[in-house]
């Protein structure tokens, strides 16, 4: 057995202190869609609703001469130290952005009580990180990196012994969601050759596969947050050591948008609340069903903080991806008759989700901004057949990013 095995399994009789394992389930629903043994490890329903809250507790329980805590992040690593540091009697600094949303905010504060103080710096995470690391190098607290940290890996690799014991046995593969790499790289080091470890990163975030690429950890040029759990710009130092020879078909990139699909399907059919980040192992499946079909399957459902508030986000994003809905800018004549004309070309499945216009004064044309949703993407191509049939002039923006951020 090696060193790291013995560690994590070290780490993982030290959780039984705090919480017990989060549940392993077997999922009737994929499982039955991808003809395999589909197993959920529900690490959303840990305490703090994420699994970070494990690299904090082994991190701060190796170092137990410290009493002093610092770190940066906008969520679920905030929550897990800000938990330990009241349930270990230690104090805390937590930094997050002045953009950090209310609701993270509060959470932290009701996880840590009076045993942390909440720092609110810069607009960006990186003006974040450095302001924590400043100040923790001046007050002489202890950094505690949400995944470049070997402590933090070997604590995040306790899940890996929860599932071996729950199963009984190694899985054939594990679907892990990637965002800085601590807990993909410690669970992928605990099963070793012995399990097909597979990865997930969302597209706006692919920071394993550039570093593969390159051969090296790099930077990022641009970052897309929704999926916050795992918007990560580059991947640590240690976790890259960890997997710098996994092969680049291992490693498979999301879209955002396609992420909302999941989350969706599991909040409506299963009742489980997950997070974008959360769901990536998920929607993964759908790309592996040749590679896992008759198999045993385990995919890390790594985080559960849904703020419900980006629901109508979520949805909207899912029904642009799966082609049920579509906006266009119309030309629509300004003469009596052409909006009922336009209107007399909608489908009984077609719904107007949206429609503004005003009326131009001295022009034979005004442009209308109209969104449509209906039942089945297919719905969308008589409707387009017969607005060109009849020269009507449209331009789909649905998936141009630039109008979206203004228009949608």
């Amino acid at each position: 057995m090696t060193n790291f095995r013995t560690q994590a399994q070290a780490a993982e009789v030290a959780m039984r202190d705090v919480f017990p394992p989060t549940p392993l389930q077997r999922n009737e629903l994929l499982s039955h869609r991808f003809g395999a043994d589909i197993y959920l490890k529900r690490e959303d329903l840990s305490p703090v609703r994420s699994y970070k809250i494990r690299g904090a507790l082994n991190a701060m329980r190796k170092q137990a001469d410290k009493n002093l805590f610092v770190c940066a992040s906008a969520g679920n690593h905030a929550q897990g130290m800000a938990y330990m540091c009241r349930h270990l009697g230690k104090s805390g600094v937590i930094f997050m952005p002045v953009t950090t949303p209310q609701q993270k905010i509060q959470k932290t504060r009701m996880f840590g009580g009076d045993n942390i103080e909440i720092h609110l710096v810069g607009d960006y995470f990186d003006v974040t990180l450095a302001a924590a690391q400043a100040w923790s190098e001046k007050e002489g607290g202890y950094f505690l990196s949400p995944f470049d940290d070997v402590d933090v890996i070997e604590g995040q690799a306790s899940i890996a012994v929860e599932i071996e014991t729950q199963l009984g046995a190694a899985p054939d593969h594990i679907v892990l969601p990637v965002g800085g790499g601590g807990m993909s790289s410690g669970v992928a080091q605990y099963f070793g050759d012995d399990v097909h470890a597979l990865f997930v990163e969302p597209s706006g975030g692919a920071c394993l596969r550039a570093a593969l690429e390159a051969g090296h950890p790099v930077a990022l040029s641009k970052v897309d947050t929704f999926v916050d759990g795992a918007a990560v710009g580059r991947l640590g130092a240690r976790p890259f050591d960890l997997l710098r020879h996994v092969p680049l078909p291992d490693v498979l990139t999301i879209a955002e948008d396609r992420i909302c699909t999941t989350i969706l399907e599991m909040l409506n059919v299963e009742g489980i609340v997950l997070e974008p980040a959360g769901a990536l192992a998920i929607e993964a499946l759908g790309d592996l069903r040749t590679w896992i079909k008759g198999k045993s399957v385990v995919c890390v459902t790594s985080g559960g903080n849904f703020d419900f508030e980006r629901l109508p986000e979520v949805k909207e994003r899912a029904q642009r991806y799966s082609g049920v809905k579509k906006y266009f800018l119309l030309r629509l004549p300004q003469r009596p008759g052409a909006l009922k004309e336009f209107l007399n070309f909608l489908g009984p499945e077609d719904d107007i989700a949206r429609f503004e216009y005003m009326k131009k004064s001295a022009r034979n044309f005004g442009s209308v901004l109209i969104g449509i949703e209906t039942k089945r993407s297919e719905n969308f191509l008589p409707l387009l057949a017969q607005l060109d049939a009849a020269g009507f002039t449209y331009t789909d923006i649905t998936n141009d990013e630039t109008l979206a951020q203004f228009v949608i």
